[in-house]
């Protein structure tokens, strides 16, 4: 099993900046993909970024291409969002999620291709 935990949410005005951590514990080296989505009230879980443990490679959702950046620390599995020039709209649980199955392909942004999830964070932007 993989366990994620979530940390660093909490409230902001837009346009500032927050850094979203999730810590991966148990068999966390089996991870081969992270990813961060988000979920508003009343709306579906939705992808925001992810990144490839072997070389980094990354995906973003074009939502926040630009103002976002995923990171993962390769000895621990830390996982990180760096989130700039906040707006309202970014207000959401964030979910931290891993995946073990695709070690070899490339990164997803489909919800189901992840297997763990964090129990997720509070973020809200205020205008």
């Amino acid at each position: 099993q993989v366990q994620l935990t979530e940390s660093g949410g909490g409230l902001a005005q837009a346009g500032a900046s927050l850094k979203l951590s999730c810590a991966a514990s148990g068999r966390s080296s089996t991870v081969a993909n992270m990813a961060w989505f988000r979920q508003s009230p009343g709306q579906e879980r939705e992808f925001v970024a992810a990144i490839r443990k072997i070389d980094g490679g990354s995906d973003y959702a074009d939502s926040v291409k630009g103002r976002f950046t995923i990171s993962i620390n390769n000895t621990n599995n830390m996982l990180f969002l760096y989130m700039n020039n906040l707006r309202p709209e970014d207000t959401a649980v964030y979910y931290c999620a891993g995946d073990v199955n695709r070690y070899y392909r490339g990164v997803s942004n489909v919800r189901g291709d992840y297997e763990y999830w964090g129990q997720g964070i509070q973020v809200t932007v205020s205008s």
